[in-house]
């Protein structure tokens, strides 16, 4: 690892934990020319989640943009940002265990709407609204009757 000091291409590790969300490891390193200390974080190369739009374009997951549009379904919900990064961490993580490499954008809705169903029902018709794309106040009122069930 390459001193961000000094440059010199040798150090030792000092301390090493898993970062605070157990996605990586954790190492602070010291080098051995100048002894100055830095931090380093090791995470698992994964390949790149593959999104199959609507129209049958693919795309690489974008984590931003599903976080955008949970963000537009809370607006004045007060609903603390920490929970919508959760979502989205249970989201990520069941694709990952899973071992899907890609999935429909359709299916990535489903899992959102899940769980955004048991935080807060009214950011999940908000979701659902702008996801599921409903053509007539029909469509909408049968989405807010299964809720109710």
């Amino acid at each position: 690892m390459r001193c961000p000091s000094c440059g010199y291409e040798e150090s030792k590790v000092v301390d090493s934990r898993p970062s605070e969300n157990h996605e990586a490891i954790r190492r602070r390193r010291e080098c051995m020319r100048c002894g100055k200390r830095f931090t380093t974080y090791e995470r698992r190369e994964e390949t790149p989640l593959i999104v199959i739009k609507k129209d049958g374009a693919r795309e690489t997951f974008d984590r931003q943009k599903v976080m955008r549009g949970l963000l537009r379904a809370t607006v004045k919900r007060n609903i603390p940002l920490t929970r919508l990064e959760a979502l989205l961490d249970d989201v990520a993580t069941e694709l990952r265990d899973n071992g899907i490499n890609e999935i429909t954008s359709e299916e990535i809705g489903n899992m959102v709407l899940m769980r955004l169903m048991t935080l807060d029902k009214v950011a999940y018709i908000r979701f659902a609204s702008v996801y599921r794309d409903f053509k007539d106040v029909d469509e909408f009122s049968n989405e807010l009757r299964s809720l109710n069930r």
